[in-house]
């Protein structure tokens, strides 16, 4: 891509897995680390003079009321939904998000039936808070919500419970994709990008392992961090860690054109990918504020 007033850019990257605070991390052992508790994006700041409202499209707007303050490019789109109808709109993106809608008790049946596994997500919300993975099989229902597993023999019953839990909250459906795993364990991928005065550059290409028993990999919920080349090579090969990993960082430059347009003044975007047992690629959601 030729660079211009609408092109993105990235910095040269290095061979680190990843780098943050001017740390590299570049052992082969796994590291455990826990994530900052996620923040509900309709709090008030008390501090730093900042005052904040959620807009009526979920977009979280931050108002900047001391001079001293300077915009670095900090806005938030806290939808999911809103950042997934973007990037819906390329064909070369669309391709690699699971079938994913807003929640109804239609989409729930007809999605369950075509896929046999769905994931429940609330539209609002971050470090995995509020997942729920739901499969059919032989006309039963079971869902898995936090450490408990609940078994439905209708599906009214399923829905029941599901309110429950949603408290009249919106919710996105999304398609249950099959992950590679390493030892029984799913593992998915963050990849954060960060602008600069530069462009924008890859501050970070990381694995999240699930806790064993689990199904979200988040590291606030007991996940166990991974170089992307690590967590690559031990759920599918060695072989395939080039390709792979090229393939995430040109997902994410693509991604990035797009709700750079879309949405301007985003200074920072985290990337979700997941990569089933055949080697696609799939990208589960996008944060603005990413850990």
């Amino acid at each position: 891509m030729e660079e211009g007033a609408n092109s993105v850019s990235f910095e040269q990257e290095s061979n680190a897995e990843w780098t943050a605070a001017g740390s590299m991390q570049s052992n082969e052992n796994p590291v455990t680390s826990m994530e900052a508790a996620s923040q509900a994006v309709d709090v008030v700041p008390a501090d730093h003079g900042e005052e904040a409202y959620l807009s009526s499209g979920g977009e979280l707007v931050i108002l900047n009321l001391n001079p001293k303050l300077k915009a670095v490019g900090s806005r938030h789109i806290a939808s999911k939904w809103l950042k997934t109808s973007v990037l819906l709109q390329d064909s070369r993106v669309a391709r690699h998000i699971p079938d994913t809608r807003i929640y109804t008790k239609h989409d729930l049946s007809s999605m369950l039936s075509a896929y046999r596994k769905v994931v429940l997500k609330p539209v609002i919300g971050t470090g995995g808070s509020g997942l729920i993975m739901i499969t059919k099989a032989d006309g039963h229902y079971v869902a898995r919500y936090r450490q408990s597993i609940r078994r439905f023999g209708k599906f009214d019953a399923l829905v029941a419970f599901l309110n429950r839990i949603r408290h009249k909250r919106k919710y996105l459906i999304q398609r249950g994709i099959s992950l590679a795993t390493i030892n029984g364990r799913p593992i998915d991928y963050r990849v954060k990008v960060v602008r600069e005065r530069k462009g924008w550059i890859t501050t970070a290409m990381v694995g999240r392992l699930a806790r064993p028993g689990l199904f979200v990999t988040n590291l606030c919920k007991g996940g166990t961090m991974l170089t992307s080349a690590q967590g690559i090579r031990l759920s599918l090969s060695a072989s395939a860690v080039p390709g792979k990993k090229r393939e995430m960082r040109n997902l994410t430059r693509l991604c990035v054109s797009l709700l750079e347009r879309s949405f301007p003044g985003v200074g920072q975007f985290g990337f979700d990918y997941g990569i089933d047992h055949s080697g696609m690629i799939w990208i589960f959601e996008v944060n603005t504020k990413p850990h």
